[in-house]
């Protein structure tokens, strides 16, 4: 064990023999910390919070009460193989989220980002890639093996089927169900999501240009209702290179073994 002699860790919290605990670290009242957990320095761990497996904090995230990082994935696949959690920086994960390890046959790690915002009961599933800033609202369920990129924002009840991938600045509306991949700085919500725009709020929040959202603009609507793969192909050397339609396009060229969400 490594304990930082700045650490505050309450007499009632349970850190496990082999941790590794960093400067300035707090951690509340009858918080478990298994013994290959690696807190950064300033990590704060909230009363009851259980942090386990293979698994890294990164400096400066709170993790508050009752959320559970790094137990063993929810996946009949898997067979007790040894498989981590890497959390990034400054995140804020909330009461009751809980955060799963790999398995072997998808990389044998889940990736935490950095500056996330996780609300309270949402779930990230084994094997995801989770980028930074992105922020899940209460409830959310990230399946099995998706990637979300930067700034994606995940709105309350909603899920996301295995695999999918959603691209930087998406936006999922409240109690959406996302079966496919979903464009950068779409927009998606509906039952069975459907895409429905772009997220121009999210664009404007971001202080993108109007020239830049006007270009998106046009992409969104040469790609049709068809097929976006042939639609990009085709466009592909139409967009300004390094602009957000060039990053769309070769988000749909990307690999991927998913459909894409299309216009309703």
């Amino acid at each position: 064990m490594k304990i930082d002699a700045s650490a505050v860790i309450h007499p009632s919290a349970v850190v496990e023999p082999g941790a590794v605990i960093g400067a300035g670290c707090r951690i509340g009242p009858f918080a478990l910390i298994g013994p290959e957990v690696v807190l950064a320095a300033g990590v704060e761990v909230k009363s009851h919070a259980v942090i386990t497996g293979i698994t890294s904090v990164g400096e400066g995230t709170t993790v508050f009460s009752f959320a559970v990082l790094g137990e063993v994935p929810q996946d009949l696949k898997f067979r007790g193989e040894r498989t981590k959690l890497t959390i990034g920086a400054r995140n804020r994960i909330r009461e009751h989220v809980t955060m799963n390890t790999g398995t072997e046959g998808g990389g044998g790690e889940t990736v935490v980002g950095s500056d996330g915002l996780f609300m309270a009961g949402c779930h990230v599933a084994h094997d995801c890639r989770i980028g930074n800033n992105v922020i899940l609202v209460n409830g959310a369920a990230v399946a099995g093996h998706c990637v979300l990129e930067d700034g994606v924002i995940v709105g309350g009840m909603s899920g996301v089927h295995q695999w999918v991938r959603i691209g930087r600045g998406a936006i999922i509306g409240a109690v959406t169900m996302v079966t496919a991949d979903v464009v950068p700085h779409g927009l998606v919500q509906g039952p069975r999501g459907t895409l429905d725009g772009l997220n121009l709020v999210g664009l404007k929040r971001r202080g993108v240009d109007r020239a830049e959202i006007h270009g998106l603009r046009d992409l969104y609507e040469a790609l049709g209702e068809g097929n976006f793969r042939e639609s990009a192909r085709r466009l592909e050397g139409t967009v300004p290179a390094g602009s957000l339609a060039a990053e769309v396009i070769a988000f749909i060229l990307g690999p991927s073994d998913r459909s894409f969400l299309t216009p309703a």
